[in-house]
């Protein structure tokens, strides 16, 4: 059974599902890591495991309160409505800091996957024969991860279900972040920017009163694959959950060793110091696909010029993003002390 909670405690469920919502939209981060560092996520994934042939059979015999319990309705309930909020506020404060701002915005983010190296490694004590090969088996695919090109758009409605999979599993895999493996299958904007703000402006237009959007085709398809996408990230997060219980059941030590080393390699998605390369034709101009949008063909790591200001603020920035990951660390300790 799941200990019962405070309001201060779902207060901050709450916040840990907006960190979660926001972490989930930007590449190279993982929304696992939050959950991971937060000091939630067995329970995270326990709790997405009690979503089973049990509880359905609850929810259809109108045992509503036993399928909420067991399932630990409470802590989804409130982790899920923390990145729905995310998604259509933090999201689009993240979305404007990542065009006006964007160096500081990864290297806030580098520094908190340091952060969490640390907070994940330093009461690790089960380095052996066995743990030692699954670190640097979950760094070579973090490192070989980072450095595939992207694939280009594809809006074929079984390829955005099996998208929607692949991409949940930020959620649920620590350091392996969703939204890059968007990138690489190409549908990083159409998933994650132009569905989510599709269904931002069709929610404040129903607000207003106008549902016009009703004859607008463009306006349908986009819901519709957002639809879809959805429905393949909630396929996912059950499926996943499942067998990352019996994982983290059985092989707990390997686990967090692969995934320490995995959260490693993944440290040169979120480089702050880098260009996005995209695809030209042979007189140097843009090539865009069938929407209109620049091709991505990688990103393009440089070294800092330690020359300039602009630099000294980014390394600010990664010590917020580590600061920010020994305050959740103080906050976790300090829950425990108090309990």
């Amino acid at each position: 059974m799941f200990e019962p909670r405070t309001f201060l405690d779902k207060f901050f469920l709450v916040v840990k599902g907006l960190c979660m919502g926001a972490a989930n939209k930007v590449p190279g981060v993982s929304g696992g890591i939050v959950a991971f560092v937060g000091g939630f996520y067995e329970e995270f994934i326990y709790s997405l495991q009690k979503v089973n042939l049990k509880a359905f059979k609850l929810l259809f015999n109108g045992r509503f309160k036993s399928f909420y319990r067991y399932t630990n309705g409470s802590f989804l309930t409130l982790l899920i409505f923390g990145m729905l909020v995310s998604y259509f506020s933090i999201s689009k404060i993240l979305d404007y800091f990542l065009e006006q701002k964007e160096l500081f915005v990864w290297a806030t983010f580098f520094g908190m996957i340091l952060g969490s190296i640390y907070y994940i490694s330093k009461d690790f004590e089960h380095w052996n024969k066995k743990t030692i090969p699954a670190g640097i088996i979950g760094l070579a695919v973090g490192i070989s991860i980072s450095f595939l090109s992207p694939a280009k758009e594809n809006d074929n409605l079984l390829f955005i279900f099996l998208c929607g999979i692949i991409s949940v599993s930020g959620m649920t895999l620590p350091g392996l972040s969703g939204s890059f493996i968007l990138i690489l299958l190409g549908n990083y904007v159409l998933l994650l920017v132009d569905s989510v703000n599709a269904l931002y402006d069709t929610f404040a237009e129903m607000a207003k009163g106008d549902f016009s959007f009703v004859k607008n085709s463009e306006r349908l398809e986009t819901l519709k694959i957002l639809a879809v996408f959805t429905a393949g990230s909630a396929t996912g997060l059950v499926t996943l959950s499942h067998l990352l219980s019996y994982v983290l059941k059985h092989y707990k030590h390997i686990a967090t060793a692969t995934i320490i080393g995995f959260i490693t390699g993944s440290l040169g998605v979120v480089w702050p110091w880098k260009r996005t390369m995209y695809k030209t034709a042979a007189d140097g101009q843009l090539l865009l696909d069938s929407n209109g949008k620049e091709i991505i063909v990688n990103y393009q790591r440089y070294f800092p010029d330690f020359g300039i200001s602009e630099t000294w603020w980014a390394l600010f920035f990664v010590l917020v993003g580590i600061g920010i990951l020994l305050g959740l660390d103080w906050y976790g300790k300090n829950r425990k002390k108090a309990g």
